[in-house]
């Protein structure tokens, strides 16, 4: 898949990245939320025991639980392998994951 390109949310077909509706399927493509893997990544490295990663990523619930216990250094720790986490995701993956 190349950076013009993605997959369409309903069919899975690769189609444009700015087409409207799927050509396959008719389903139209609403735009993405436009989070970024490697900002992710990075968040969680640096800041993820405060849970701002979470944040980013759209996951409130668990930034708040994150920021509660973050007194402990469990969630620094958590946060640590989940960068790595986010580093190895595809870029599918992530898309499908936290851009829908």
């Amino acid at each position: 898949m190349s950076y013009d390109t993605k997959y369409c949310a309903e069919c899975g077909e690769t189609i444009r990245r700015n087409a409207e509706i799927c050509p396959k399927c008719g389903v139209r493509q609403y735009p993405q939320k436009g989070r970024n893997r490697l900002a992710a990544a990075l968040l969680a490295f640096f800041l993820g025991g405060f849970g701002i990663h979470k944040f980013y990523l759209g996951r409130t619930g668990w930034g708040i639980v994150y920021l509660l216990f973050c007194w402990t250094f469990i969630p620094g720790l958590i946060a640590i392998a989940e960068s790595v986490f986010l580093l190895l995701m595809s870029d599918q993956e992530f898309d499908t994951k936290y851009n829908n």
